[in-house]
């Protein structure tokens, strides 16, 4: 089972793991509706290296990315899903509108996001790749995303009350 973790004791904890030779992972994103393509990217993040750190938005984040109604699942449900999966070692909750300043204070040695982004659309890909990192676009589970999930359950809501 995976930890939820503050940032300092995240970076506390990443100088111990650098020096026992650890490759560290990182992915984030919102993760509200968590859902098979989010796994299949976990998994996939995983075995790019020993210890998986995943960086959530924070609620009011959230908010500012994706609208008034979004999160629908608050930050505290979402970094506890996530950190009971199995490939997920820490999960750590940023305020930023992205992690932009969370990846230049971790220096994972992996960056993973979804492959709707290319290397130069990630974000933090010029830090990683500065001090020689790597940064990688996995492959999306087609069809699979939080926000069609929520627009599929409302039409079936709207479409049952007519």
């Amino acid at each position: 089972m995976g930890e939820i973790i503050s940032l300092n004791d995240l970076l506390s904890l990443r100088e111990n793991l650098k020096k026992s030779g650890k490759t560290l992972v990182f992915t984030n994103g919102i993760f509200d509706l968590v859902h098979r393509g989010h796994l299949e990217l976990l998994n996939k993040a995983k075995r790019l290296g020993d210890v998986l750190i995943v960086g959530i938005n924070s609620d009011a984040s959230v908010r500012r990315n994706k609208g008034p109604k979004r999160p629908i699942i608050s930050q505290d449900d979402r970094a506890f899903m996530l950190a009971n999966l199995a490939p997920v070692d820490y999960v750590v909750i940023f305020e930023e509108d992205t992690p932009y300043e969370l990846i230049g204070q971790l220096m994972p040695d992996v960056l993973v996001k979804g492959a709707d982004y290319s290397v130069e659309q990630i974000i933090g890909h010029d830090i990683v790749l500065g001090y020689g990192g790597k940064v990688v676009s996995i492959p999306l589970v087609h069809g699979r995303s939080s926000t069609k999930i929520i627009n599929q359950i409302l039409g079936k809501y709207s479409e049952s009350e007519e």
